[in-house]
């Protein structure tokens, strides 16, 4: 069959086809877009340090191995304590441990129960669920992604929070005592279960998401053929699929640890905020890097000295330090999964 081009196709030369100028312009823009991000991130991390020196030196390694955190005493006329050559009020300890521990045990805890469920609806969606309602499961598993954090936060105090002191406390008291870390009392309900119960509500859509779109980028012949091969539908996707999705369900895990670490608002309306006491079960107040830099920022402005502000910002370069990292690997982890299943 004989094609009839118009004259300016026939004339145009393949590279006035490929418009390789403009191709260049994307090239830059691109690019440009590219550094500004990175730039972004490198001049946040670089402010942060910069302010957060003096507390730095102040705290030193005591900063990390300390579980007493206290801006010290603003009203009495004992003279400030000076450190390594910058001084805080009288009796101020930085102590940085508790909000570590709080932050990495809330958030390892949220995967413990988020991983588990978040594989189940994936595998759902992508071989249960009618393609008829697909959409309207993938419209609503993005529907709850977009759901701002202080709208679980206020869900979590009013019916959450409540629930986990009136109901869940008392029976599992009872029935679970014995066993490490359950026993004990909830009092109002706030603590650690509250939290991870609503990061659990809000790392789930990103990871079904996440390993969702994994899944079906990988080719539908493995499942297919372990089915032929005899197969149940359950051996072929733990024995075929998962195995060769491992690397992208390992990153998304690690993209919503990261995203528990960071989670301040719904977490710090339920935490219980506990200061200089790490949790004695899993009903025990707790408290986080981010949720401390936002419940402790107001009294740190009274610090005349200024350290406590200084402490408060060499937390959140350690969350973000910590963030970054993980961010990081999961991409790294999710690049290397593309690129070999671009080569197979």
């Amino acid at each position: 069959m004989q094609v009839i081009l118009g004259d300016a196709a026939r004339t145009a030369s393949p590279a006035t086809l490929q418009r390789t100028g403009s191709q260049a312009v994307l090239r830059i823009l691109t690019g440009l877009a590219a550094l500004v991000s990175f730039l972004i991130i490198f001049l946040m991390l670089f402010f942060l340090l910069v302010y957060a020196y003096p507390a730095i030196r102040f705290n030193g390694l005591n900063f990390f191995g300390s579980a007493i955190w206290n801006i010290g005493n603003q009203y009495g006329s004992a003279a400030n304590i000076t450190h390594n050559g910058f001084s805080a009020e009288s009796g101020a300890s930085f102590g940085a441990l508790v909000f570590i521990f709080g932050s990495v045990v809330t958030a390892a805890l949220t995967m413990v129960v988020s991983v588990p469920l978040s594989l189940m609806v994936a595998l759902s969606i992508v071989y249960r669920v009618p393609r008829q309602i697909r959409p309207l499961a993938n419209a609503l598993i993005e529907l709850m992604a977009g759901v701002p954090s202080v709208v679980f936060g206020l869900w979590g105090i009013i019916v959450l929070v409540p629930w986990i002191g009136h109901s869940l406390s008392p029976w599992v008291t009872q029935h679970l005592g014995f066993v490490p870390f359950l026993g004990g009392s909830a009092g109002s309900g706030n603590g650690l279960a509250a939290a991870v119960f609503i990061l659990s509500l809000m790392v789930i859509p990103i990871m079904v998401a996440t390993t969702r779109d994994v899944i079906l980028a990988q080719s539908n012949s493995l499942f297919e053929a372990s089915m032929a091969l005899g197969s149940t539908s359950w051996q072929a996707v733990v024995r075929a699929v998962l195995p060769s999705v491992r690397n992208g369900i390992v990153a998304s895990v690690l993209l919503a640890f990261g995203r528990a670490l960071g989670e301040t608002m719904a977490v710090l309306m339920v935490c219980g905020s506990a200061i200089n006491a790490f949790p004695q079960n899993i009903f025990s107040p707790v408290n986080t890097i981010a949720a401390v830099i936002v419940s402790q920022l107001e009294s740190a402005l009274t610090d005349s000295s200024g350290m406590a502000q200084r402490s408060l910002a060499e937390l959140a370069c350690v969350l973000f330090i910590i963030t970054l990292l993980i961010n990081i690997i999961a991409r790294g982890i999710m690049r290397g999964a593309d690129r070999r299943a671009g080569q197979a």
